[in-house]
């Protein structure tokens, strides 16, 4: 069975870097394209950032420039580097494949960015 895990969001003030963390197992997960997910309260969840098997990368226009996704084939673990953070980037975060998500989605992390 697919298990996605999620970690390292936190509470981090304006301007500042937080790196998330989601381990998979139970999938081939080399062979996907994978992304990284948000949901802010009242909000339909939305992709933020998606990678493909070789490496590429593209980015929703509210975080280019200041979110850096990457992959560790090797540990099954997708990274989520977001540097500058804004108050509007307060969500919980989740990562899935791009196409076909997994029904079952880990339980994400909670990032809220708030002086």
């Amino acid at each position: 069975q697919v298990q996605l895990v999620e970690s390292g969001g936190d509470l981090v003030q304006p301007g500042g870097s937080l790196r998330l963390s989601c381990a998979a197992s139970g999938t081939a997960f080399s062979i996907y394209r994978m992304g990284w997910y948000r949901q802010a309260p009242g909000k339909q969840r939305e992709l933020v950032a998606g990678i493909t098997t070789s490496g590429t990368t593209n980015y929703a226009d509210s975080v280019k420039g200041r979110f850096t996704i990457s992959r560790d084939n090797a540990k099954k673990t997708l990274y989520l580097q977001m540097n500058s953070l804004k108050p509007e980037d307060t969500a919980v975060y989740y990562c899935n494949r791009v196409i076909d998500p997994y029904d079952n989605w880990g339980q994400g992390t909670q990032v809220t960015v708030s002086s």
